[in-house]
């Protein structure tokens, strides 16, 4: 059943909207404007893309991310769907482990965990797509937990199952399409987290775009503001795109079977 949204409600909504957007709109206006309040303008955007490092920078912080982004849903994903089917009794185990990270500082993860990677890796800027992977566990792990608690986990396992279909199926073709709001939830937390996370990239001396941004952010005021602008409308870009490719899938193979 529909829920009927009461006067309450929209005063809510409508106040939590303005609390998110208004700060996103009154940033832009400021990042828009020209040298000395004089009108406004889109020089400090084209000024971001013409600084020396943009490129690689920002190649790297996605290609950084979107390894983080592998790593941590082929390990997550099948470790809290196991949580919550035959190792409950792992659960608490799981839920310290997941949780150690917020309790660990960055510093010491850096300084400490960096000497443990293989000697291939500790060279690249790969490293650092295992740390981003410990850093967000904690969200990703209450992310997908609440998901799976949202389904009746049980009886799809058993109804894929019945019809046929081994574990790798059912959990591609099944749990993750029933939990796909929780998926994509725990796919962008990572994806901004990759993106953005500044500590542990400067601690390990790697160039990515958020040492990139700090270091270019001192010339320019307005430049640095658009720059927080640019990466937070990114991001929400990628988060809508993520979120409508199923849908445009479902609209294409509608389609097809219409033609």
């Amino acid at each position: 059943m529909k829920r009927k949204f009461t006067a309450f409600d929209k005063v809510i909504i409508a106040f939590a909207a303005f609390f998110f957007i208004a700060p996103l709109i009154a940033a832009a206006e400021y990042s828009a404007r020209g040298y000395g309040d004089k009108g406004h303008t889109f020089a400090n955007y084209s000024w971001i893309v013409h600084q020396l490092g943009f490129s690689p920078a920002l190649l790297t912080s996605l290609r950084i991310a979107a390894i983080t982004i592998l790593i941590v849903l082929v390990l997550m994903v099948p470790t809290v769907v196991y949580v919550h089917l035959g190792g409950r009794r792992y659960r608490r185990l799981v839920e310290i482990l997941c949780l150690l990270p917020i309790v660990i500082p960055v510093v010491s993860l850096a300084i400490g965990a960096q000497v443990a990677m293989p000697k291939s890796l500790q060279s690249t800027s790969y490293e650092l797509c295992f740390f981003y992977v410990v850093v967000a566990m904690p969200y990703v792990y209450r992310t997908l937990d609440i998901g799976l608690q949202s389904v009746a986990l049980s009886t799809l396992v058993e109804a894929s199952q019945s019809l046929g279909a081994d574990w790798f199926k059912t959990l591609t073709m099944v749990i993750i399409p029933a939990i796909r709001s929780s998926t994509t939830g725990a796919l962008f937390i990572t994806f901004a987290l990759s993106l953005g996370e500044y500590t542990l990239a400067v601690l390990l001396h790697f160039h990515t775009f958020p040492t990139w941004a700090t270091n270019v952010s001192q010339q320019n005021i307005y430049g640095s503001i658009a720059i927080s602008v640019t990466t937070l409308g990114g991001a929400w870009i990628f988060l809508i795109v993520i979120a409508f490719i199923p849908r445009i899938k479902s609209l294409f193979a509608q389609r097809k079977r219409v033609a």
